[in-house]
């Protein structure tokens, strides 16, 4: 049987949304620092994390419909 590989994109994703669990956690001293651009990099790590990870399908099945 064949074991599908994640694109390296999928892990991307996923390190980029773990950042961004992490950044969480920091919210509210990166506030104070970065005022509300905090939350702009916290989207932007979120969302470009979700599209990489979306952007991957997967291995397609060879089985008939």
């Amino acid at each position: 049987m064949n074991d599908p590989h994640q694109k390296p994109t999928f892990w991307i994703g996923n390190g980029l949304l773990g950042l961004a669990l992490a950044m969480m956690f920091f919210l509210g001293p990166l506030s104070e620092m970065l005022g509300g651009w905090a939350v702009v990099v916290w989207m932007a790590l979120a969302g470009v994390g979700m599209y990489l990870i979306t952007k991957d399908k997967g291995p397609t099945s060879n089985l008939p419909d």
